[in-house]
């Protein structure tokens, strides 16, 4: 029997979702098109899963490298052979990717790997990457998860730089390169220049005469960049699908267009929300607060749930709570909203 998740990625076999086909066929578009693009959202904003969801419907009609930067440790990030090399390790820890890399495309990983004098180059690695871009029969996509936890360096700029420029010689001289790249996180990659520390102005060689960075330095190789402004929310309708599932498994007589409305207005479509609501009235509201699930299942049971979601300590909230202590000035902006009405113009440059 199915049951509600809401840790990391939810499995359509396992959990009870609601169908991201509709999102996944917008996303391929861009990626038919050969648009290069952020997926960034909040924690536990289903960006991991859709990728799943987005390579499932991919992979018959491209090579799929799906990796994430998690799995790069932040000692690899500190000059550039380090990353070829955890980049290389990527693919080793991807069996099943691995075995479909072609012979001499894998020689190459191996050799940047085994190297110990002659250190391995990043134009090197992209160099390996258009051989096999230029020879293979199926165009490449290359997807990178958390791609938050590479922000902070120089390192990470030059991979943007690099696959930057493979973007611009595909476009302007049909040199092959990768079909799409998708990165995703929390950040959009383009707003990312107040993650580099100023101690690191000199890697950048953007200083002012008295050392201080210069708008200039901040400048972030992805303005090639498309938009991507596609709803992630759940809608109303979707929801109402997932419980229309759920209904037919436990039949408790629900009335799942009701509660799928009662559902979004309270989380206005927060995937990580809605499915606590349901995955608190389905296993932790029965005996103590109503005898079965049919009582559950009501108005009534959704605000209960609401309830104990906002008395509990979990991980979400954890993760917001974070934010507020790390950026006062948006903590006392909320406040100010939350507790006295106030009005806060929005700027695109502030960064709180």
């Amino acid at each position: 029997m199915k049951t509600f998740n809401t840790t990391v990625v939810c499995v359509p076999t396992k959990h009870y979702m609601v169908d991201l086909s509709e999102r996944v066929r917008e996303i391929k578009t861009l990626v038919d098109s050969g648009k290069y693009f952020t997926i960034n959202r909040a924690r536990q904003y289903g960006k991991t899963t859709t990728l799943k969801a987005l390579k499932k419907e991919l992979e018959n009609q491209y090579i799929i490298l799906d990796f994430s930067f998690e799995r790069i440790t932040k000692g690899n990030f500190k000059d550039e052979q380090s990353f070829v090399k955890a980049f290389c390790r990527l693919f080793k820890k991807n069996p099943e990717l691995y075995e479909t890399v072609p012979d001499e495309i894998r020689e190459q990983l191996d050799d940047y790997l085994q190297r110990k004098e002659e250190k391995a180059e990043m134009d090197e690695l992209f160099m390996t990457f258009g051989e096999w871009c230029a020879t293979t029969d199926k165009p490449i996509v290359m997807f990178i998860d958390e791609v938050d936890s590479a922000t902070n360096n120089q390192v990470f700029l030059d991979f943007l730089g690099l696959l930057r420029d493979g973007y611009i010689t595909r476009e302007s001289d049909g040199i092959p390169t990768f079909q799409s790249v998708i990165l995703a996180g929390v950040t959009d990659v383009k707003h990312l220049r107040s993650k580099i520390r100023p101690e690191d102005a000199h890697k950048v060689n953007r200083s002012s005469p008295d050392g201080h960075p210069t708008s200039e330095m901040w400048d972030i190789p992805w303005n090639i960049a498309t938009d991507f402004d596609i709803d992630m929310s759940l809608s109303e309708e979707g929801i109402k699908g997932m419980l229309d599932e759920y209904e037919a498994d436990h039949k408790t007589g629900m009335d799942t267009a009701k509660i799928a409305k009662e559902i979004r207005r309270y989380t206005n479509g927060y995937p990580y929300l809605v499915s606590r609501i349901c995955q608190i009235i389905d296993e932790k509201l029965i005996p103590e607060t109503f005898k079965d699930l049919s009582e559950a299942w009501t108005l009534y049971g959704v605000d209960e749930a609401v309830k104990r979601i906002l008395q509990e300590d979990n991980t979400f909230f954890d993760s917001v709570m974070g934010k507020l202590v790390n950026m006062p000035e948006l903590k006392d902006a909320l406040r100010n909203i939350l507790l006295r009405g106030e009005t806060v113009a929005y700027l695109p440059d502030d960064e709180e």
